[in-house]
C-alpha cells in the first residue's frame, strides 16, 4: 500500500480487511506497508476505534 486512505472510515475497512485476510498482526501489516502503528492507531482513534490484538482487528 503506497498510501493509506485519509478518510478514517475507509481506512478502517482497508486495515481490518488486510488484517483478516493477509496479516496476523498489526505490526506485520505496518511493516509491509511502511507505516507506523501509531499513525494507524491515531487515525482510527479519531472515530473511536482501537486495536484489539486478540481479535487482530480494530473494534
Amino acid at each position: 500500500m503506497n498510501q493509506i486512505p485519509n478518510d478514517p472510515v475507509l481506512l478502517l475497512s482497508v486495515v481490518n480487511t488486510a488484517l483478516r485476510d493477509r496479516y496476523p498482526t498489526l505490526e506485520r501489516f505496518c511493516a509491509a506497508n511502511m507505516i507506523t502503528e501509531d499513525v494507524i492507531k491515531e487515525k482510527l482513534k479519531a472515530i473511536d476505534y482501537t486495536y484489539d490484538p486478540d481479535e487482530n482487528q480494530f473494534v
